[in-house]
């Protein structure tokens, strides 16, 4: 009896949650896809949404997954596990633990997956259909930057050559270790890019590559830091990667002012603004021509 009356509860509750709340272009969104994308919201911390802004927002998916349909731009499945793997090293989780702290909080992994094909769609739809009118000028940026009352301040290039101390994916702390002292032990030795390559060719398991040029707008804050603390003809502090443990031998630095970070980060914000109000007419004009049926 006990048993029975458990069972008409478990199934009551499954029911509720799998009731067709709004169906948008002949697509369901249910109780359990609105609790799911609530719980999700809650994890990022910001302000909690009500339920009609949650509902809104999967609704908004649903048309742009739409929408992508008739453009041929369905994200692939690997593309989706690619996108949900970067949050997860982000946090410095691998995919599978990020997932398991995902379902300890109640939150199916496939919503966050939902959210994010959603987003890929929607990001390559109005860069194809709107890309001429999202560029920002050089024009642009310089007005930005004098009503601030900002300079253009300096950017640097720099000339960089990555040698990979090789280790297995998911070799043991102690082996990753070892590989750090060993390339500890190199950049105390390594005192200029020309003889100090040749030093690095001649170790065991270490593959050097060739140069790569990178601009100090394009690099993240931290590692603009690092490389302004390491002099030209020596190498960064290790850094542990999937395929090893990694340094770079800064082997030229010049000043540039074609670009900057403080530029880079004006034309971004620029484009950002313009993105996004592109993408909200879009939306609008999306929501307008829908056949959003509510239950």
């Amino acid at each position: 009896m006990l048993l029975a009356a458990a069972a008409c509860l478990f199934l009551t509750s499954l029911g509720a949650s799998a009731q067709v709340v709004v169906f948008v272009n002949g697509q369901p969104i249910t109780q359990y896809d609105i609790e799911q994308r609530s719980r999700l919201a809650a994890l990022g911390g910001g302000k909690k949404q009500t339920r009609e802004e949650v509902l809104n927002d999967l609704i908004d998916d649903k048309l742009k997954l739409s929408v992508g349909k008739l453009y041929s731009m369905d994200p692939s499945q690997s593309e989706i596990e690619g996108a949900f793997a970067n949050i997860a090293r982000n946090i410095g989780a691998s995919p599978e633990a990020f997932a398991k702290s995902l379902q300890q909080a109640g939150v199916n992994p496939n919503a966050l997956k939902a959210r994010l094909a959603a987003d890929m769609v929607w990001a390559q739809i109005i860069r194809g259909k709107f890309g001429q009118s999202l560029q920002v000028g050089e024009k642009d940026i310089l007005t930005a930057m004098e009503a601030r009352g900002k300079e253009g301040g300096v950017g640097y290039e720099y000339q960089l050559r990555p040698i990979l101390f090789v280790a297995p994916r998911g070799a043991a702390d102690s082996i990753i270790e070892g590989r750090k002292r060993e390339a500890e032990a190199l950049r105390s030795r390594f005192q200029d890019c020309d003889e100090g390559i040749t030093l690095a060719r001649g170790l065991r398991d270490v593959v050097v590559r060739e140069t790569i040029r990178r601009n100090s707008a394009d690099l993240s804050e931290q590692l603009r830091v690092a490389l302004d603390r390491v002099e030209v003809g020596r190498l960064t502090p290790p850094e542990v990667t999937p395929g090893g443990v990694e340094v770079f031998a800064v082997c030229a630095k010049k000043e540039t002012t074609a670009d900057s970070p403080m530029k880079k980060a004006i034309r971004d914000e620029l484009y950002s603004a313009k993105f996004n109000a592109q993408a909200q007419r879009y939306l609008k004009e999306l929501r307008k021509g829908a056949m959003i049926e509510y239950k």
